[in-house]
C-alpha cells in the first residue's frame, strides 16, 4: 500500500490544448480540504525493469551533463527530466515547482495578478482557451482561439508554458503586447493589454423579467457555492415569492473544483447521484449524491452551455441532465471527463496527476466528446462570434484520453457574450442564446403552472 501526503481531488479547468491550465495566471483550482489518506493500488500486471530505457536515460544525463554548450544544475535537469515524463501522459498532468504550485493555490481565492486569460499550448504556440470576464484581456478584445505567436519582442514558438505564463505576468498597470494570430484576420494583430490584480467574480445575477431570475457562474472557487446559494435567496427576497424560472449559464466556464461543481448541483436536486469517478486507486473511485432540498422548489431551469463549458460545467449539466432537472442550451461542450489530483511533493512542488474519470449518473463519460445540449442553438445565430472562429476542444489537445466508454458527435458551437444588460428588450440583439433561454423557460413555467 502506498500513501501520498496529501490529496486532493481537482477538476482541472480546461488545459484546453495540452496544457496545465493557467490564465497568464493559474487556472486549476484546489479544494479548501486537503487531507491524508492511504492509496489503495490496484494490482497491474508485473512488467520486467526497462533495463535498456534506464541505461539509455542516464547516458543521456551524461552527455547533457558533460558536453552541453554550457553548464547545466543536476536538479534542473532532474525537474525537465520529470516535467517531460507526466507531460507526455496527457495534456492534465504536469509538475508544478513550489512557485507555480502556489500561484495553483491563490486561484482557489479568486484573486491573482495578470491577465485574465486561460491558455494552453498547441504545435508549440501558446493557444487562448478564453478570456475571463472582466479582465484587462476581456476588455482589450482577446478573444477564444487566439494564437498567441509573440509576447512582446519574445517569439513564443517551443517556449515552455510556464514561462510564456511568466512573461505575461507582471506588475499592476505594466503594459505588455501579445501578437497573435485570428483565423478571421488576414495578418498578425497586435494587442496592447495593461496587466491589472485579477479578482475573478465568479456569480452574478440579475432578473431577466419578474419571477424569471439569471445566475452566471465563470468558475467553480471554492466560494462559489456559498455565492449561488446567496443569489438565489436574493431572487425570492426580492421578489416575495418564490422563482418562476432560472436560466443557469455555463458558457465559457472552464470549470474548478468537484466539490463546487457537486454543491451546486445539489441545489436543484432532492436526490440521487451527481457524479461519480473511477480510476485504478481505490481512493479515486468516488459517489457524490444529492441531499434532500430544492433551492428553488423545483422551478424550471434553463442550463446554457457551449464549447467553453468544460469539465465541471460539464459536471452540472450532465447531472442536471440525466436527473431530467433541467433543459441544456446552447452547442456541444468541451469534453474534459478526467480527474486530477494534485499531489504535494517534500520539496513544496506538486504534481498534477489525471488519476480518474468522471462519469454523470447514468453512466456517460463525456470524455473527448462533451455534453450533447437538449436544444441546440444554430450559431451562425449568435452574432457574437464569426462562423469561422477557430474552436478549442478536449478532443483537440495533443495526447487527450481517448473515450472508450461513448462517443458523441461533436458540432462546431459558438461562443455567445455575456449579457449585462437588464433590458430585455434588446436581449434577442445582445444575447441571442439569453433571449431563447428566456422564451423557452417562459414557456415551461407556463406548463408548470397549468400541470399544477
Amino acid at each position: 500500500m502506498n500513501r501520498c501526503l496529501r490529496f486532493s481531488l481537482v477538476l482541472s479547468p480546461l488545459l484546453l490544448v495540452g496544457y496545465q491550465p493557467v490564465f497568464a495566471q493559474e487556472t486549476t483550482e484546489i479544494p479548501e480540504v486537503v487531507e491524508e489518506q492511504s492509496q489503495e493500488q490496484v494490482p497491474v500486471p508485473a512488467e520486467e525493469l526497462p533495463l535498456d530505457e534506464i541505461r539509455t536515460f542516464t547516458e543521456v544525463f551524461a552527455k547533457v551533463k558533460n558536453d552541453y554548450v554550457e553548464g547545466v544544475n543536476d536538479r534542473k535537469l532532474l525537474e525537465n527530466a520529470i516535467r517531460g515524463m507526466l507531460e507526455g501522459l496527457d495534456p492534465h498532468s504536469a509538475y508544478l515547482d513550489k512557485e507555480a504550485f502556489l500561484e495553483l493555490q491563490e486561484g482557489t481565492s479568486g484573486e491573482f495578478g495578470g491577465l485574465g486569460i486561460e491558455v494552453g499550448v498547441e504545435d508549440g504556440f501558446v493557444k487562448v482557451i478564453a478570456p475571463i470576464d472582466d479582465t484587462p484581456a476581456h476588455r482589450a478584445g482577446i478573444k477564444s482561439g487566439d494564437l498567441i505567436i509573440r509576447i512582446d519582442d519574445t517569439p513564443v514558438k517551443g517556449l515552455p508554458l510556464n514561462d510564456a505564463v511568466s512573461m505575461m505576468r507582471g506588475k499592476p498597470g505594466s503594459e505588455i503586447r501579445l501578437t497573435i494570430i485570428r483565423t478571421d484576420e488576414d495578418k498578425p494583430l497586435n494587442i496592447v493589454v495593461v496587466r491589472d490584480i485579477i479578482k475573478v467574480k465568479s456569480v452574478r445575477s440579475k432578473v431577466l423579467e419578474p419571477g424569471f431570475g439569471y445566475l452566471r457562474v465563470t468558475h467553480f472557487q471554492t466560494h462559489t457555492p456559498d455565492d449561488v446559494r446567496e443569489e438565489l435567496k436574493k431572487f425570492t427576497a426580492d421578489a416575495g415569492k418564490p422563482l418562476k424560472g432560472l436560466v443557469l449559464d455555463l458558457r465559457n466556464n472552464p470549470g474548478g473544483i468537484l466539490s463546487a461543481a457537486v454543491d451546486i448541483s445539489d441545489f436543484f436536486l432532492e436526490q440521487g447521484l451527481i457524479v461519480y469517478t473511477e480510476g485504478r486507486v481505490n481512493d479515486a473511485k468516488l459517489k457524490y449524491n444529492a441531499k434532500p432540498e430544492d433551492l428553488i422548489n423545483k422551478a424550471p431551469i434553463i442550463v446554457l452551455v457551449n464549447e467553453g463549458s468544460a469539465s465541471a460545467s460539464e459536471i452540472v449539466a450532465g447531472a442536471l441532465q440525466d436527473h431530467k432537472r433541467a433543459i441544456i442550451m446552447g452547442q456541444q461542450t468541451f469534453g474534459k471527463g478526467s480527474v486530477q489530483t494534485i499531489l504535494p511533493m517534500p520539496n513544496d512542488a506538486a504534481l498534477k496527476l489525471t488519476t480518474a474519470r468522471y462519469f454523470t449518473p447514468s453512466g456517460r463519460s463525456i470524455q473527448a466528446s462533451g455534453i450533447t445540449p437538449d436544444i441546440t442553438i444554430d450559431k451562425l445565430k449568435v452574432e457574437t462570434l464569426d462562423e469561422n472562429q477557430d474552436i478549442v476542444k478536449e478532443s483537440n489537445l495533443s495526447g487527450h484520453l481517448i473515450n472508450d466508454v461513448t462517443t458523441t458527435d461533436t458540432p462546431n458551437a459558438a461562443t455567445p457574450s455575456d449579457n449585462s444588460d437588464n433590458s430585455t428588450e434588446s436581449l434577442s440583439a445582445t444575447d441571442y442564446e439569453l433571449y431563447e433561454a428566456l422564451n423557452v423557460l417562459k414557456g415551461l413555467a407556463l406548463l408548470q403552472k397549468n400541470a399544477g
